[in-house]
């Protein structure tokens, strides 16, 4: 071989060698979120744990992340919602303000898109591979940027689960039950047995009652003390967790039981109105997929609305229809002026609204408007977030925690010491 040919064959070896590298290296890359892009569900990592602390107007909080150690030991862990994450709350949508604290949470998430804007600290991208000592592995995660958040309920039915109860033990009203989560049809029996606690205060839902522990030891449907076989009734179950005696280090509680679809549905529909009148208030949020400049700040913008709201909210966005749009952080706090979000916002009118074909990513709805404005303002722009909200829909002034100043800064976030008063 010539020296011609012979360099060629080796340039073309070396450029095979570096494009196998670099496929190994990219598949051993963490997957991380793009911006502009909702990411695909399968891609996050999933974890449960105990809601512990809330930060409703900043969508972050803490959850005792569950692991393979002793739970009480797990300190808590910070989580931000993406911009377009779904909190789901008794089967319904919600804010994080609206779960209790205690109710244990099933998480999928992401590492931070952006870690310098990131509103929760950045961890190494390994640290749910890291043993935490007693704590044991899996209890900081890195993926800490929520696309879906949602209790038991909501897990349950959107999975197509139930709880089958097995066996009740009980003493002055307390005690423990042995139950099971497999599908609600075609469940064979093989679902590891989970033991929980329950207490006087645990609520039971039956259609439109709610019962107490005592009220089912007098229908005879639980002992008085000792145990009893439930044969496998199926259930929906609200999970929290408290401290537990006797060395028993993890074990979660029930804090609902809903006996049959009635109960959990009126649940169901007093959290949607209850999120619905939120929404309402705080407007629509989406993202923004493309502005056309006219002259003297007239433009078009398309923007894509986010998921996981009821359909009644969307439908308020009609052709046609006069609508506001607002820049805000990612957070979702709305931005720019201090008397609402409808002082510095662009108004205009509906041009179109079109709802995409095929299957729609968690965290979209889909739905894509085009809006003209007379005025647009600095925060609408390509990939920016901003929240929409049509005619109609009452115009309120925000509390001071929920909005951040002219200047966006992501350091404009509370809770900080400046919330308090200097005495």
């Amino acid at each position: 071989m010539n020296a011609g040919p012979r360099r060629r064959w080796l340039a073309s070896a070396s450029l095979a060698v570096a494009l196998l590298i670099a496929t190994v290296n990219m598949a051993d890359e963490p997957f991380r979120p793009e911006p502009g892009r909702f990411p695909p569900v399968n891609e996050a990592h999933a974890y449960r744990g105990e809601l512990v602390f809330v930060d409703h107007a900043n969508r972050r909080g803490s959850l005792r992340v569950q692991g393979e150690g002793t739970y009480f030991r797990n300190p808590p862990h910070p989580f931000a919602m993406l911009p377009y994450g779904i909190v789901r709350y008794h089967a319904a949508p919600a804010d994080l303000r609206d779960v209790p604290l205690g109710t244990v949470m099933h998480v999928r998430a992401f590492l931070p898109p952006d870690p310098k804007t990131s509103a929760v600290p950045v961890l190494p991208v390994d640290s749910r591979d890291k043993t935490s000592g007693y704590s044991g592995k899996g209890i900081t995660p890195a993926e800490n940027h929520v696309l879906l958040l949602e209790d038991e309920p909501s897990y349950c039915r959107r999975e197509g689960l139930v709880w089958k109860l097995e066996e009740v033990t009980i003493k002055n009203r307390a005690g423990l039950i042995v139950a099971r989560r497999e599908p609600k049809e075609g469940g064979d029996g093989t679902a590891a047995e989970e033991t929980m606690t329950f207490d006087a205060a645990t609520r039971i839902w039956r259609g439109r009652e709610q019962l107490s522990i005592a009220e089912l030891v007098a229908e005879n449907a639980w002992p008085a003390e000792g145990n009893k076989s439930l044969e496998g009734c199926p259930v929906l179950l609200g999970i929290s967790w408290k401290p537990t005696p006797d060395g028993i280090f993890t074990r979660f509680h029930i804090s609902d039981i809903w006996l049959d679809d009635t109960s959990m549905q009126r649940a169901s529909e007093s959290q949607t109105e209850t999120h619905k009148a939120f929404a309402r208030s705080r407007w629509l949020p989406a993202w923004v997929d493309a502005v056309e400049y006219g002259k003297f700040g007239r433009a078009t913008v398309t923007a894509t609305l986010f998921g996981g709201m009821d359909p009644t909210l969307y439908a308020d966005f009609q052709k046609g229809g006069q609508a506001a749009m607002n820049g805000v952080e990612n957070t979702l706090k709305h931005a720019g002026g201090s008397y609402g979000p409808a002082h510095m916002a662009s108004k205009g009118v509906i041009l179109d609204v079109a709802q995409a074909a095929g299957d729609i990513p968690l965290g979209s709805s889909g739905i894509q408007i085009r809006f003209e404005t007379d005025l647009i303002i600095e925060g609408i722009r390509p990939g920016r977030v901003v929240r929409i909200r049509p005619a109609g829909w009452p115009v309120v002034n925000l509390p001071r925690e929920e909005y951040v100043g002219d200047g966006s800064n992501p350091e404009d976030r509370f809770p900080t010491p400046v919330i308090f008063p200097k005495y």
